[in-house]
């Protein structure tokens, strides 16, 4: 039981606690100001204290036991209905079972508030006995027990609100509509359902009898909500209005971009916007700003990636490329790397459409085409501002990788992404683009591909022995005997999978890579060349997860698809059947 009335704050006690020194608390009091968040949660955003860390001093030095995952999940409905929803929501607290007829057990992010005690007791006319849960817990859960209700609610209300207008004349124009509470409601609704559920992308998409929302979670997209089609020019206004757009316009695209804090942690929304045959599609990426500027040691490699990272990164001038698709996690390593050589004594300044992220002690310049500001030339003024390091978003053109050449050749450490497959075709994409081979052999250092695979649900993956074509796919010898995984389902994960990893492929520039360079060129012989020196590819680290019970075969398969490696896998199979 938890014991009230202390007399010493918060702060103090994490500080007698040694979990927080003075400057730190300080520190957390003056951006509790500006976020208006309570100082527990303040502690926790800002990196100061961990998660685990604040529940074990909520637990052993305040004496509150602490509500689990699987607690709120299975929530009693009468311990809510005891409290009332109106509360619970206000409060932001869910009551999730009795201790006996006479006293209700509740989470609370904040135990120590004895106003939320009093409230809830003079309501229920029970003893409450508080449980510490995060708020990010709580919100998620409350998010799924309010959030769509209410998106429904709201939709429901507008529609009734707008039946007439839309019967009498559906060409009308819908700004007059912006400012009503529904949409409002719906769209921020859509936006922290999103966040809640690890979304990296909302779609909002207009259909020929309705309007339908999916989000892509853990990369693949699934469906939120379907709406009526006389929604869609409101809550495409109610989008443009908060990113910065047209509303008037709906012939062109348009692009913008906004920031939404939800659950206390500030996003970065990019919001695309298409007119289609049905109307205007909108897509959202949603992007956690802290969530860029992480630690090397986050990304998830294996130690000889990681000395080959390091190796790459000591250079003192080159050009580093880290390359994969759209969503392929390309922007956070690059965001790494830089926060690794972010040092007093080097200048590091960066040309990026957009900015996805601020770093403290970074030059970082917005590419604005209408104003003339190319990544070309950008690039250009930025040479002449004596830097270090310098990061271009991405080398679109001959004329941006040309500058980069330049600028690596002439002592500068140069980082960027391209579009492709992997190491060795990053190198044939740079000479499409105007780059002589011997050129890219003396200014790039290193190439990194890379891509996102769904990790197993670690609760319901089954495992099973591979079968010959499965270990032809691996990799590995016929008639080894390799567990693998393959996804299940279950309530904590819906399909089988739970959350990302990254695999990567680390091509350092060596020496007998120069030489190919400098003789003939194709990205075949460019590989087998860097596999000799112990270059891991994609395959190769997707097959290192399957083995360990990370990820499954297919989904290796479907972020590092190697044509060779199935139609020998293939063959195999036939073979099986003809022996039958």
């Amino acid at each position: 039981m938890a014991i009230f009335g202390q007399k010493k704050r918060l702060g103090d006690q994490l500080i007698e606690a040694g979990l927080l020194t003075q400057e730190q608390l300080e520190s957390a009091l003056l951006e509790q100001k500006n976020t208006h968040m309570k100082l527990g949660e303040t502690i926790m955003a800002m990196g100061l204290v961990s998660d685990a860390n604040f529940a074990k001093f909520m637990h052993e030095t305040q004496g509150y036991e602490l509500a689990t995952d699987d607690d709120l999940k299975e929530a009693d409905p009468q311990a809510i209905a005891a409290v009332g929803d109106d509360l619970v929501r206000k409060h932001e607290v869910i009551p999730f079972g009795f201790e006996s007829i006479t006293e209700l057990k509740v989470a609370m992010s904040d135990p120590m508030n004895l106003a939320i005690l009093d409230d809830l007791e003079m309501v229920s006319s029970m003893t409450i006995i508080p449980y510490y849960a995060p708020q990010k817990m709580i919100s998620v859960y409350l998010g799924k027990m309010y959030g769509r209700q209410e998106s429904n609610d709201a939709a429901a209300q507008f529609e009734a609100e707008h039946a007439d207008e839309f019967r009498e004349d559906t060409a009308k124009e819908e700004d007059d509509a912006v400012g009503e509470s529904p949409i409002v409601k719906i769209v921020r609704s859509m936006i922290q359902q999103a966040v809640r559920e690890g979304a990296s992308d909302i779609h909002i998409e207009p259909l020929e009898h309705g309007l339908r929302v999916r989000n892509r979670v853990d990369g693949m997209l699934q469906e939120d909500a379907q709406y009526s089609s006389t929604m869609l020019a409101a809550m495409t206004a109610r989008i443009k209005i908060i990113s910065g757009l047209d509303i008037s316009e709906k012939r062109k695209p348009q692009d913008g971009r906004l920031t939404y804090v939800v659950d206390g942690v500030e996003f970065d929304v990019r919001v695309s916007i298409l007119p289609t045959v049905y109307g205007e599609k909108t897509v959202m990426r949603l992007t956690k700003k802290q969530g860029l500027t992480q630690e090397k040691k986050y990304l998830g490699l294996y130690p000889d990636d990681e000395m080959k990272l390091d190796g790459i990164m000591n250079n003192p001038h080159g050009i580093i490329l880290v390359t994969g698709p759209t969503g392929s996690g390309k922007s956070t390593t690059c965001y790494t790397v830089l926060n690794e050589l972010n040092k007093p004594d080097v200048n590091i300044i960066t040309v990026e459409d957009p900015v996805e992220a601020n770093i403290a002690g970074i030059n970082q310049v917005q590419v604005n085409v209408k104003a003339g500001l190319t990544f070309a030339s950008a690039l250009r003024s930025i040479l002449r501002q004596d830097p270090d390091i310098i990061m271009i978003g991405e080398i679109r053109d001959g004329e941006t990788a040309q500058i980069a050449v330049q600028a690596s050749i002439t002592g500068h450490l140069v980082i960027s992404t391209l579009h492709t497959n992997s190491t060795s075709a990053s190198i044939t994409r740079l000479i499409d683009m105007g780059v002589e081979p011997y050129m890219i052999g003396d200014a790039v250092v290193g190439i990194i591909a890379q891509r996102l695979v769904r990790r197993l649900c670690p609760e319901c993956k089954a495992p099973h022995m591979a079968t010959p074509q499965e270990l032809v796919l691996l990799g590995r010898e016929q008639g080894e005997q390799i567990t693998v995984y393959e996804p299940v389902g279950c309530e904590k994960c819906g399909n089988g999978y739970k959350g990302r990893k990254a695999i990567y492929e680390i091509m350092p520039i060596s020496a007998a890579i120069r030489r190919i360079l400098h003789e003939t060129v194709t990205a075949e012989e460019i590989e087998n060349a860097a596999i000799s020196e112990g270059m891991n590819t994609l395959r190769m680290s997707g097959a290192r997860n399957v083995i360990e019970g990370t990820t499954s075969i297919a989904e290796m398969v479907r972020v590092a698809y190697d044509m060779d490696a199935q139609t020998e896998a293939n063959k195999t199979s036939d073979e099986e059947e003809s022996a039958e």
